[in-house]
């Protein structure tokens, strides 16, 4: 694993750099706005590559542009490429670094809830296609990641939300009283810093014994599969839902193919689905025969088997569950019938 450093403000020191030919800060219009003048001055001389905030622009054309840039700037394999922002850019700017005459370093600075517990530990690297989420990428580790939760006061309410669904996810597959911690607290009353370091150890544990997804990290899927198709439908249909708000309502949905395969009570169930709606309310679903066809183009699939990681009652999770359209299907009328 890679070095990853957590603190409530960011400390750098520019030697750690020196022995770099050339660096660049790969930034978005809200990095440049909100965090990189916390950044500029503890690094050593660096160019900026700005590029447009947003998951819509997770694509090949932007990283063309990336990769321009860094051939303009006579980029070599010695040169390093500094990520300053949330999941978007560390899996984008990472690849395009992994790739880049074969790979330079790069190095993560996480600025949201979302990367800091998810997105920036584990080298999973990548870019969507069409409506296929990270349909093409890599695995590649950071020379480190840095993590400073003082990035979280610049993040909207929304988005601070959205990294809060993979830090409930890390619960509800590896710490059954971290659970019942969290889901005792509203939203607004969570200790983030420690919630930080919780979800970065339960990730680079399960990521040090499967670095490339060949067993037991395919329980970090959780929530996921149906997740994954729905923010990719929602990509393309000029309507955009946040990765967390997707993976809420796929996290509601796969509880429920759980708990009608015995694999968590019906009490366990009402738990789950009671505190995520409580946090994310309910978002209006297409019909399932608009995305199932999305599912069947998951990572995680084998042949015609959709697969789905599930929990095996809270705290635990099992992999490779075969899961079919019935099922799916169950689960949508679960979630758009639901009442609090």
């Amino acid at each position: 694993m890679a070095q990853v450093k957590i603190q409530t403000a960011l400390s750098l020191s520019k030697s750690a750099f020196r022995n770099y030919s050339s660096i660049a800060v790969l930034v978005d219009k809200n990095t440049r706005s909100y965090c990189y003048d916390r950044v500029k001055k503890k690094l050593p001389k660096h160019s900026v590559i700005e590029i447009l905030s947003g998951e819509e622009y997770k694509t090949v054309d932007t990283c063309q542009f990336i990769w321009q840039q860094m051939t303009e700037l006579n980029f070599d394999r010695h040169s390093l490429l500094i990520v300053l922002g949330g999941g978007v850019l560390g899996d984008m700017g990472g690849f395009c670094a992994a790739t880049y005459k074969r790979g330079i370093d790069f190095f993560l600075i996480p600025t949201t809830l979302l990367s800091q517990v998810d997105a920036s530990i584990g080298g999973k690297l990548g870019i969507d296609f069409g409506s296929f989420k990270n349909h093409i990428g890599v695995f590649q580790l950071p020379i480190s990641t840095n993590i400073a939760t003082a990035f979280l006061k610049t993040l909207p309410k929304e988005q601070l939300r959205s990294g809060f669904a993979e830090i409930i996810k890390h619960c509800l597959i590896a710490d059954k009283k971290m659970w019942s911690v969290i889901s005792k607290r509203p939203f607004d009353k969570q200790n983030w810093l420690k919630l930080v370091k919780h979800s970065v150890k339960i990730k680079s544990v399960v990521v040090k014994k499967d670095p490339t997804e060949r067993g037991v990290r395919k329980i970090l899927n959780f929530g996921h599969t149906i997740g994954h198709a729905l923010e990719g439908y929602f990509l393309t249909s000029g309507n955009r839902l946040l990765h967390g708000e997707a993976i809420a309502a796929g996290m509601i949905m796969e509880s429920n193919i759980a708990a009608s395969k015995k694999l968590i009570s019906k009490r366990e169930l009402e738990s789950i689905t009671r505190y995520i709606i409580a946090v994310f309310g309910k978002i209006r679903l297409p019909d399932a025969g608009h995305w199932i066809d999305l599912m069947k183009q998951d990572k995680k699939n084998k042949g015609n088997m959709i697969l789905m990681a599930l929990p095996n009652g809270i705290g635990k999770a099992v992999w490779d569950v075969s899961v079919n359209e019935t099922e799916i299907r169950g689960s949508l009328d679960y979630y758009r019938s639901y009442q609090i």
